[in-house]
């Protein structure tokens, strides 16, 4: 039997001077997964995870951690009795304690050998064992991060919010302490929710993605399945470049710019087929495209072309067309996902 879930999101909505910052937003976490939250800036995911943390109240809804209510409106649990720790994007940490003190501050009801037993796991756990007696100012960004996320994890919440952990890092830096921080954190078992607007850095974390555009929640699901099946055009473009093409099903038979694509058990009328640029193939196909320009990307190339008067961005991988030359473009075979116009009818992958 499936377990409840830890956090639970129904239909949730915050509003500022009469504008819905967060509108009508569901969903649910299941204990020891990590979720992202993706959507791009002033969408509503950090008010979001305000909400959830306590911070905002709510103005329609309800909020759930653990099967118990702690956020409807005229309810709000404090964010301290919530079993929740939360990293903000600066990381706040104390520049008036060390860093044993910034992680063990949380616990200052608890006698002192417990305190420290506890503080000492998380300063092994997280890598920062050598840091115990180090100020805040000395610390690099990663290892600032680190003490946040111990500090947090100090109180064993049930559940981990994290509002743009790495924003602040750059590069191969960023890279790194990403992989160490989630493989710390899975390995305890703990729930996180993530906040971000990289779709790269979504998918790398998240064993759950929650897409999110203009207050509202647009789909939920792994990483690939969103990818691959988007619900809309919006969500598509959430994770990456996608191409949208114009569509006219008959029988059966989605007919696009590019060709045509099954679409079995889609009723006749205007569609929508997104294929993401790398699932278009130069060399094939029934279409022509004029090149319009092309740039080294590093893994391969970015092609511009004009489609009658649908300008197309492509990925190709090596041996790239001229400026001005014609080209024959085709897709993938079984690339192309079709979004009916009717937003209650099925979807599916060609």
């Amino acid at each position: 039997m499936a377990l409840p879930p830890l956090l639970e999101v129904r239909d949730v909505v915050r509003r500022y001077a009469g504008r819905a910052a967060v509108d009508s937003a569901s969903f649910t976490l299941q204990a020891g997964r990590v979720s992202s939250l993706l959507g791009p800036s002033g969408c509503g995911k950090s008010t979001l995870l305000r909400m959830i943390a306590g911070l905002e109240s709510v103005d329609g809804g309800e909020i759930r951690i653990g099967g118990g209510p702690v956020s409807s409106p005229g309810l709000a649990v404090p964010p301290e009795d919530r079993g929740i720790g939360l990293v903000l994007q600066d990381n706040a940490l104390f520049p008036h304690l060390n860093v044993s003190d910034n992680i063990g501050f949380g616990l200052k009801g608890l006698a002192s050998a417990e305190r420290r037993v506890r503080v000492d796991a998380l300063l092994h756990r997280f890598h920062i064992a050598n840091l115990a007696m180090a100020w805040p100012h000395s610390l690099s960004g990663g290892e600032q991060q680190r003490v946040a996320i111990a500090r947090a994890m100090v109180r064993e919440p049930s559940l981990l919010l994290l509002d743009e952990p790495f924003s602040s890092l750059d590069g191969h830096l960023r890279a790194e302490v990403r992989r160490s921080l989630l493989s710390d954190l899975r390995d305890l078992g703990t729930t996180v929710l993530v906040v971000t607007h990289d779709p790269g850095e979504a998918m790398m974390m998240a064993d759950d993605l929650i897409l999110m555009s203009e207050g509202r929640i647009l789909q939920v699901g792994s990483a690939e399945s969103c990818y691959r099946h988007p619900v809309s055009a919006a969500a598509a473009r959430l994770l990456g470049d996608a191409i949208v093409l114009p569509a006219s099903v008959a029988d059966g038979i989605a007919q696009t710019a590019l060709g045509s694509v099954p679409a079995a058990g889609l009723p006749d009328g205007p569609a929508e087929v997104v294929i993401r640029p790398e699932a278009v193939r130069l060399g094939e196909g029934v279409s022509s495209g004029v090149v319009v320009a092309v740039r080294f990307g590093g893994s391969g190339y970015v092609v511009d072309l004009m489609l009658g008067e649908q300008m197309l961005t492509i990925r190709h991988p090596d041996n790239p067309p001229t400026v001005g030359s014609s080209v024959r473009l085709g897709i993938v075979p079984g690339a192309g996902h079709i979004l009916a116009s009717d937003a209650g009818a099925d979807r599916q992958t060609a």
